[in-house]
């Protein structure tokens, strides 16, 4: 049953909790190794990406519970460096246990992590960047082995702004010895939240929150408790999912904070949002949208990941319009399965050009990729008749019962 049936149509009424954030988790639970002993983490997602991570941590020797929403995981018992094949090669994040485990062990053998085809998404800064700590890697044909004494501080003037480069560097950076200059550094919330979780285990980190982080080494961390925040894709997701069928949703602990750009668009295209103490309430196709253009930008602007949702958005407004992908080379994937449900769009190098007005029918699709697959389900609930969005995986990997949720919010969706 790797599927969901939807059966389109149906405006959105209701209301369903926002999960904690999959791209916060997954760094905070490599952030753990670096702490001899116990942490727990709340409001962790029970997503297939979560999954994997806590199998990874086990591979290495940690114990690793999960109670409901919370995860602990106890790295006393860390006795290896050397990852399963089969977890690194399906989730792009394991990548960032290398500063980790360096900072911990000081060696490391993996091979090339995998995950979805959005983009190249090469390692090389990683490697490169930690060779200026001092790291000596050897890289063969599928993986790789890296070793240090002791990582040392660097001042690391990156190409470009990496949100992956950003959390490996300051994984490294919390243990080594002297201090660590990551600029331009990523100030996605995702960022924010490991720096809040490692400066709560006593990591001196400066400049969170804005593109230059300085780290102080220290000499160790403590155990800590830390509460993952909501998810903002997850929120951005079922408010376009709101926006392509109508109706009026709740979206409780949406992270309004996280969301400016999100919502400034939204309510541009057509959306009328209230803002509540414990959420946001949202009204789609509340006026006519007057957005006629998209561009994705590193936070605070526009997140690539809600690209796809949007896309459909502006596929069923009244007005054409136009998306420029800036950050993935490869973010389009969706656009040949709009296709089949009757989209008009037309893609010229890294820019999609949607004629408005479209009115999408069912059909059979295929998720390539997590927030793809996720945009396809949002299109299907506004599609007339049945869709079916196979490869239901990939979107398992950061929705949790993604099901449960739309039915919540009125939706006549089945697992297929």
């Amino acid at each position: 049953m790797d599927a969901i049936r939807i059966y389109g149509g149906k405006c959105l009424e209701g209301q369903t909790r926002i999960q904690g954030s999959k791209n916060a988790s997954l760094p905070i639970l490599a952030a753990t190794l670096l702490i001899n002993g116990t942490c727990e983490i709340e409001n962790c997602p029970d997503i297939s990406d979560v999954y994997h991570m806590q199998r990874l941590l086990e591979s290495l020797g940690c114990r690793v519970d999960r109670d409901g929403p919370v995860v602990r995981v106890d790295t006393a018992c860390l006795s290896k460096c050397d990852m399963p094949s089969d977890s690194v090669c399906v989730m792009r994040s394991s990548i960032m246990l290398l500063g980790a485990l360096l900072a911990r062990t000081g060696s490391v053998t993996m091979e090339y992590p995998g995950g979805c085809v959005i983009g190249a998404r090469p390692i090389d800064l990683h490697l490169r960047s930690l060779r200026r700590m001092g790291v000596v890697i050897e890289e063969r044909e599928n993986g790789f082995s890296a070793a240090v004494l002791r990582l040392k501080g660097a001042v690391h003037r990156l190409p470009f702004v990496s949100v992956g480069v950003t959390e490996n560097l300051l994984l490294a950076a919390v243990l080594a010895e002297g201090v660590t200059v990551i600029e331009p550094a990523a100030r996605e919330p995702e960022i924010q939240a490991l720096c809040e979780f490692l400066s709560r285990a006593g990591a001196k980190i400066k400049g969170v929150g804005t593109d230059r982080l300085v780290i102080c080494g220290v000499e160790s961390l403590k155990p800590v408790r830390y509460r993952v925040p909501a998810d903002r894709i997850v929120a951005g997701t079922y408010l376009c999912a709101c926006m392509c069928t109508g109706g009026r949703v709740f979206l409780r602990e949406a992270p309004v904070g996280h969301m400016e750009s999100v919502l400034s668009h939204a309510v541009m295209m057509g959306a009328a949002i209230s803002y509540e103490p414990d959420g946001i309430l949202v009204t789609g196709r509340e006026h006519e949208s007057r957005c006629h253009k998209l561009t994705t930008r590193c936070y605070p602007g526009f997140p690539t990941d809600l690209q796809s949702p949007f896309m459909v958005v502006m596929a069923l407004s009244g007005q054409p319009g136009c998306i420029q992908e800036t950050v993935f080379e490869n973010r389009f994937r969706i656009v040949s399965e709009l296709y089949k449900m009757g989209a008009d769009i037309r893609i010229r190098g890294n820019t999609a050009y949607i004629c408005g007005g479209t009115r999408l029918h069912g059909a059979i699709v295929q998720a390539a990729e997590l927030r793809g697959g996720a945009a396809l389900v949002a299109a299907s609930l506004a599609a007339e008749g049945t869709s079916i969005v196979a490869n239901r995986h990939f979107i398992d990997r950061g929705y949790e019962d993604i099901v449960t949720a739309l039915r919540e919010l009125g939706a006549d969706v089945e697992l297929a």
